[in-house]
């Protein structure tokens, strides 16, 4: 039967972190790994974390299920952050439960979707790659649509001609900060452009909140969302905390629902629950307990605000370093200021990104998206230098 089974395409990404590992050269560069980096190049666990991982050695007496719902302390202590304490959408519409990761939550709200008579999804291109195997694997009909523009700014128009003519069955992917892989976001006045169209459409948007508090801020990279959430009557929420907690290998996700009135949460959460229960059974508890100890103890919620703070004050400071390279052959930097997040594209192609790895080390993806976490005040001149004489 196997015998069926055409080889899979290899994972370009895969590939890379192989390649980079077998080079010796002592002053590589790998800006390919979607993970941030301090500036002397590790992935640490956060402090914060790490108290609560001791707390729950120390507390935690059993390992039994909690059921597809997961922790649910974990998913009420993330609502004030995802939706503000004083949103509108507070007042008994919203419910949410334990995914694996932000893929989990972002597969079990396209499932949803689909369950309710959604037949079409709209992405916004490029995007994380995940969202189009998603799609393709449920299967849904996707419809892409451009989200940048060539000078570097996010295309509102073509979204909102999305938005205009979308009708019946029909749903929106939108990031909500931190756009994967360009780091361009909507802009405030965009996000209320947004969301007045959504107010009038029968579309129904589905946000995924992947990196939220590694752009602007905790407030400021949710306030799109948000202004989406006040004004449209139902939405999906799939929010991670891999990046923004530092627990990638732990997979700690969120699953959320807006319902047009409170009576229906309910029947949608059953469903929810069931697809839940077919795709994954229960979720990992350990990094999601993790979390809810941090969120529940004053103390080390600061510390937690506090890191992620130095993640994003180190990004930024990337960004402007890069921006301020300017012109750099046919590059020009200057936009990876306004950007956000851990990721943007270069205007490379596969030759010069080929030279790059070959002649100087630089490992990124064929796509041209590079981890800005990835560049360090060591290193950051010698990239510079070898886009010049690449794009030269």
């Amino acid at each position: 039967m196997f015998e069926r089974l055409a080889p899979a395409a290899p994972d370009a990404l895969l590939a890379l972190i192989k390649l980079h590992a077998a080079d010796e050269r002592s002053d590589k560069i790998d800006l390919g790994v979607g993970v941030y980096r301090t500036g002397q190049g590790g992935t640490p666990v956060f402090g914060a974390i790490k108290a609560a991982e001791a707390r729950l050695v120390e507390t935690q007496d059993s390992k039994s299920y909690l059921g597809p719902e997961g922790d649910m302390g974990f998913v009420e202590a993330l609502m004030p952050y995802v939706f503000g304490e004083d949103d509108p959408t507070m007042d008994g519409r919203v419910a949410g439960m334990q995914a694996p990761g932000g893929t989990g939550a972002v597969r079990l709200a396209v499932a949803l979707a689909k369950a309710a008579g959604v037949t079409r999804v709209h992405l916004g291109v490029p995007s994380w790659p995940n969202h189009a195997q998603i799609l393709a694997d449920l299967p849904l009909e996707m419809a892409p649509f451009d989200h940048d523009c060539d000078d570097g700014t996010a295309n509102v128009e073509a979204l909102l001609e999305v938005i205009r003519n979308a009708g019946d069955h029909e749903a929106v992917i939108l990031h909500g900060c931190c756009h994967n892989p360009t780091g361009i976001d909507y802009t405030p006045d965009q996000w209320r452009q947004i969301a007045e169209a959504l107010s009038m459409s029968k579309i129904l948007p589905i946000i995924d909140l992947a990196y939220h508090g590694l752009g602007r801020g905790m407030e400021e990279d949710a306030a799109g969302m948000r202004a989406v959430l006040a004004a449209v009557p139902e939405a999906l929420v799939a929010y991670s905390c891999d990046k923004n907690f530092g627990l990638y290998r732990d997979r700690v996700g969120a699953f959320y629902v807006m319902a047009r009135e409170a009576s229906a949460l309910p029947a949608i959460m059953s469903n929810a629950a069931a697809l839940a229960r077919a795709n994954w059974s229960m979720p990992p508890d350990h990094g999601a307990a993790a979390v809810r100890l941090v969120l529940e103890d004053p103390k080390l919620t600061a510390q937690w605000q506090d890191e992620l703070e130095t993640m994003r004050t180190r990004m930024r400071q990337v960004r402007e370093r890069l921006a301020a390279a300017g012109q750099v052959g046919s590059l020009d930097l200057t936009p990876l200021a306004t950007q956000n997040g851990l990721f943007s594209m270069l205007a490379l192609d596969k030759d010069q990104i080929a030279r790059l790895r070959a002649d100087h080390g630089v490992y990124m993806a064929g796509s041209g998206r590079i981890n800005v976490a990835g560049l360090t005040q060591g290193n950051i001149d010698k990239f510079i230098a070898a886009l010049a004489e690449v794009a030269g």
